[in-house]
């Protein structure tokens, strides 16, 4: 079972990462992060703007099956 995540647990990571890559890094790293996430939500978001405008190639109605067995070909 894990613990859950509380004030003191982000504040030691925040601490650890200061610690880890310095106050001056933390401004670089932090735009880096925003970058890249900005880039994929706009790739997601094209990717699912693509998807609505395409129609599906699936019939509206299936075809009726024929229960007696004679369907176009066999009366031909």
């Amino acid at each position: 079972m894990l613990a859950e995540i509380g004030p003191l647990e982000i504040g030691g990571i925040v601490l650890l990462v200061i610690i880890l890559f310095g106050a001056k890094k933390l401004p670089e790293i932090g735009k880096g992060l925003g970058k890249g996430l900005r880039e994929f939500r706009d790739a997601t978001k094209g990717l699912t703007d693509d998807e609505k405008s395409q129609p599906e190639d699936k019939p509206a109605v299936p075809p009726a099956k024929d229960d007696r067995g004679a369907g176009p070909a066999a009366g031909a």
